[in-house]
């Protein structure tokens, strides 16, 4: 990766949709419901989660905070209706625990070049408030900025790696996944993902080694040796070179090779590890 698009310190300022929770069994609904470990978190404390589907695909990432009246659910990749509608249908009279308003909730965060994003760099405003501290005064990053940095890092926040179809350990959001607490939906599937290996695609980055591959969009195929090696998922510009970079679905067999070819047309491209991937935890 060329250091032109190794951006600085981002601030980005944003607002979210959100779903309230409210009564006392929305810790224990959000723990079987959710990849995190709720149960036990105190109040304000910042989890970030997976919803799955039964099979363990990521539907959504989230946000949880709980506090004494119920639990905040912000949707931070996802549709809020789809996970409004999910809820609901599995909530019961027994589970102490209703749906309330949803809203947009305002959420600030560091990015750090080189660097994974850290859930303490995250805050959430009042509506009728305004950032203090260290946080008083910074510029926000404007979406152009967001998409380099996370195109840069590997950071799967867009649709197209959010598909539905990927688990979370392709994407490197293992520290999304709690696998020693009971069960919940999508368990099973990545319990057995984590114990057994045999990932059939990793996200990773990409760019090209020259200047012929800026024609590249999301959706075209990648190849090693004329045999199948992934699809491009997100496209960003560095502004100072010309070239294209991005994040990029990559098969098992071609996660060691050092450039793909991409496109109809064949461009070389060079792929790495994103800094902000993270491997599957070893499950005690």
């Amino acid at each position: 990766m060329t250091d032109s698009h190794k951006s600085t310190e981002l601030l980005w300022d944003w607002q979210f949709p959100l779903i309230r929770l409210e009564g006392s069994g929305a810790s224990s609904f959000l723990h079987g419901q959710t990849s995190a470990r709720v149960n036990g978190c105190a109040n304000g404390e910042l989890i970030q989660s997976c919803w799955l589907n039964a099979t363990g695909r990521v539907q959504a990432l989230l946000e949880i905070r709980l506090d004494s009246a119920g639990a905040d659910v912000l949707v931070l990749n996802g549709t809020i209706e789809q996970v409004a509608s999910g809820f609901d249908r599995v909530i019961f009279p027994a589970d102490q625990v209703r749906l309330a308003e949803q809203r947009r909730q305002r959420r600030m965060q560091r990015l750090q070049a080189g660097k994974a994003p850290d859930p303490n760099q995250v805050i959430w405003l009042n509506e009728d408030s305004e950032p203090s501290g260290s946080w008083a005064g910074l510029s926000p990053c404007n979406a152009s900025e967001l998409d380099r940095w996370r195109n840069s890092h590997g950071w799967p926040l867009r649709e197209q790696e959010l598909t539905g179809d990927t688990n979370p350990f392709e994407l490197g959001l293992a520290n999304w996944v709690e696998l020693n607490k009971g069960c919940y939906l999508g368990q099973e599937t990545v319990a057995k993902l984590a114990s057994r290996g045999g990932l059939k695609q990793q996200l990773r980055c990409w760019e090209n080694t020259s200047n012929e591959g800026n024609g590249l969009k999301s959706g075209d195929q990648l190849s090693l040796d004329d045999s199948r090696a992934g699809i491009i998922t997100s496209v960003s510009t560095d502004n100072a070179t010309g070239k294209s970079f991005g994040l990029a679905l990559v098969r098992r067999q071609a996660l060691d090779a050092e450039t793909l070819q991409a496109g109809n047309s064949g461009v070389e491209v060079s792929i790495w590890r994103p800094s902000a991937f993270c491997d599957p935890p070893t499950r005690a």
